[in-house]
């Protein structure tokens, strides 16, 4: 029984982190979003009402078969912020 309250106690703030809001583009400054994406390679922030995407500082943060596509996003303070890129699937850039 004290291992399934221990289990339970420690796992509680894992739930919590989970439901935490991820931060607004339009909402912040430019540098903020900019700042994120630098600290930690990356992150996933919302880009306006229900819409997010993932940002990402370098093409070692996707997947083997990605690259990245530069990422303009709207900000408090400028309509179109460099936060960083998105990763796109490289085979999507050939087809015909």
């Amino acid at each position: 029984m004290k291992a399934i309250i221990l289990a339970l106690a420690l796992l509680l703030p894992a739930g919590i982190a989970a439901a935490q809001s991820r931060p607004s583009t339009v909402s912040r400054p430019c540098a903020a979003s900019q700042r994120d994406v630098q600290v930690h390679g990356a992150v996933v922030l919302g880009t306006g009402g229900y819409t997010y995407d993932r940002f990402v500082r370098d093409r070692s943060f996707c997947l083997v078969n990605e690259g990245t596509d530069p990422a303009f996003v709207r900000s408090a303070d400028t309509p179109a912020c460099f936060v960083g890129y998105r990763c796109k699937d490289m085979m999507r850039w050939f087809d015909d």
